[in-house]
């Protein structure tokens, strides 16, 4: 895990190196461990090293390999082992014990289509000098982040925005401003908060030939349903899900530096906890944050999974003057504007992780998204139901669920009309001048109402456009921060491709969602845990931190970007929806922080 930056001179004098030195130092926090840069010809590389694997200076980089490739990569590939043993059968030989090596050498063995090769999470960027030419790529999911700029002089990319606002100005994007404020739904797109700069999507590589300076981008990745596991049995499938997890867990245990979990007393990282645990070979640590709204609070949850795997338990308790006081560094932190104050939970977690010298981090994400997590699956799957099995399940799910019945019908009609769920955005989004609302783009949820259509659809969305693409931002922005290295093993591609390729009916069976994983976790953990009706996570008490609205109006106010595109007679103090007040600040504090800078 690292930090890279690349610079391509286009007017082919040497890249400067003064530029390629200031993105490299601004990133210090991504690898604390060691820090260089190399220039060849026109092209100058930076990277931040967080050692994780080799703690040698043998993994430093850029890394050459015989004069014809150098690389800057920040990630992991869990299976290096596997494909190194598969190169050295075929003749190839290597100096070092990093995953970084066996990049450079599966390159060169298979080029473009390496990537086929490896699990893991990775934006790197290969010079190859053969071609002339670079050759860069973002895993299948995006855990890892990748952003760049074409201007009339450089191509650049980086791991964080920020770097980049070294070498062109910070232009607010207000597309993606308004498109955040009203639906939320913003990365998607290549386009960022910035003007000018972009990220590479997940599954996509790009060649660059350094002659023509042309760039051309290619997908290589999509989730391939396996058809044999449709027609398993409910048994059967339970228990090809449980190998594939374990073994995706027991591929991110592989490091030569401590590794602990996050756990917040849900089932996910339960799961996780209670596995991971049993391949460790010391006590295990595990971090969680509570909340002081006990509605929100699940730490018994997790003082009883602790209890159960005798786990070595950290636990931390954001106060409101502790979110007062970090407000302004969680922003910048982030580098664009976000949603919720939870990410505050998931920085303090990070935090503690660093002050407890775990250096690599287990976490849950992906499994509300692959295994039915969320009850809004309900609409999509009602229909397809008969009558008579939509009564059964929708009895079943106010039985099992948290979900009322006046709120499962209300999803019913919610997830599945188009103008009713436009209409009730635009509504919340009066708040826009009228030009402004005009401007949304509804795209996106319109694809989302098209996806319901197939449940399995609606999944691969989640995971690919909407829901999962920001949880990884933030996750990537949090823990690296505090040089901490997060690794999830539900997004690990066979486990994404086995969850989705399982029958429906067993996803959510009888009103209970994750039904599958619920099987799995209540032989290593108490029915307490794994039929659990109601999950939370790290959630903060946004309520509370949030009840001084005079803290924040102000800003909000003042906003130069806000007072643009925001009615003239709007009144702030008027809002009663804490998310979108939270937002509205957001945008402002963001402003302030990077556009006005």
């Amino acid at each position: 895990m690292c930090g890279i930056s690349l610079l391509v001179n286009k007017t082919l004098s040497n890249a400067h190196f003064d530029d390629i030195h200031t993105m490299n130092e601004t990133i210090l926090h991504r690898g604390p461990d060691a820090g260089n840069t190399y220039v060849y010809n026109n092209v100058a590389l930076g990277h931040r090293r967080l050692a994780i694997i080799d703690l040698s200076v043998d993994g430093e980089q850029p890394m050459h390999w015989k004069d014809k490739y150098t690389i800057i990569f920040n990630g992991e590939i869990y299976n290096y082992i596997e494909i190194k043993n598969d190169l050295e059968s075929k003749g190839y030989i290597f100096s070092t014990k990093t995953d970084t090596e066996v990049i450079l050498a599966a390159y060169d063995c298979y080029k473009e289509d390496c990537l086929n090769y490896f699990n893991g999470m990775w934006a790197f960027v290969i010079i190859d000098k053969q071609s002339n030419s670079l050759f860069g790529a973002r895993d299948r999911f995006g855990v890892k982040p990748f952003h760049y700029c074409i201007i009339d002089k450089y191509f650049a990319c980086s791991s964080e925005i920020k770097q980049l606002l070294t070498i062109v100005p910070a232009v607010a994007n207000e597309q993606i401003v308004v498109d955040f404020l009203s639906h939320g739904i913003v990365e998607h797109k290549e386009e960022t908060f910035f003007k000018s700069i972009f990220k590479l999507l997940p599954s996509t590589y790009f060649v660059y030939n350094l002659t023509s300076n042309k760039i051309t981008f290619k997908k290589y990745y999509e989730i391939l349903l396996r058809n044999e596991i449709l027609n398993y049995s409910l048994e059967e499938s339970i228990n090809v899900y449980e190998k594939t997890l374990e073994s995706a867990i027991k591929l991110r245990m592989r490091s030569d530096v401590k590794v602990g979990t996050c756990l917040s007393g849900g089932l996910d990282s339960s799961t996780i906890a209670a596995i991971a645990s049993k391949m460790s070979n010391g006590k295990f640590t595990a971090i969680t944050a509570s909340s002081t709204d006990k509605r929100n609070d699940e730490t018994n949850f997790a003082k009883e999974v602790v209890q159960h795997c005798n786990l070595d338990w950290k636990t931390i308790c954001p106060t409101t003057t502790v979110f007062f006081n970090n407000i302004a560094e969680i922003i910048k932190t982030q580098e664009e504007p976000f949603a919720s104050t939870s990410i505050f939970m998931q920085y303090f977690v990070m935090k503690s992780a660093k002050e407890n010298g775990c250096t690599v981090l287990l976490d849950g994400q992906g499994g509300d998204e692959t295994l039915f997590g969320y009850e809004r699956y309900y609409a999509s799957l009602f229909k397809h139901l008969s009558f008579i099995d939509k009564i059964k399940t929708f009895r079943a799910a106010t039985k099992n669920s948290k979900l009322t019945a006046k709120t499962l019908v209300a999803y019913l009609f919610y997830f599945n009309n188009f103008f009713i769920r436009k209409l009730f955005l635009k509504k919340r989004s009066a708040f826009l001048k009228p030009n402004y609302i005009n401007k949304i783009d509804f795209s996106i949820i319109k694809d989302a109402i098209k996806s319901n259509n197939n449940v399995v659809n609606l999944q691969i969305l989640e995971i690919t456009k909407t829901t999962m693409p920001q949880l990884l931002k933030y996750e990537d922005r949090n823990s690296m921060r505090h040089s901490i290295e997060t690794r999830l093993p539900f997004i690990d591609y066979n486990c994404v491709e086995v969850a989705l390729s399982i029958n429906n009916n067993y996803k959510i069976y009888n009103g209970w969602t994750k039904y599958i994983l619920r099987n799995i976790t209540q032989k290593h953990l108490p029915s307490s845990i794994a039929w659990r009706k109601n999950k939370v996570g790290f959630e903060s008490p946004q309520d509370e931190w949030l009840k001084n609205k005079n803290y924040f109006l102000p800003l909000i106010k003042s906003s130069l970007l806000l007072k643009k595109i925001t009615k003239t007679d709007f009144d702030f103090e008027t809002i009663s929806d804490n998310n979108l007040f939270w937002k509205l600040y957001c945008v402002a504090a963001w402003e302030k922080e990077f556009i006005l800078k």
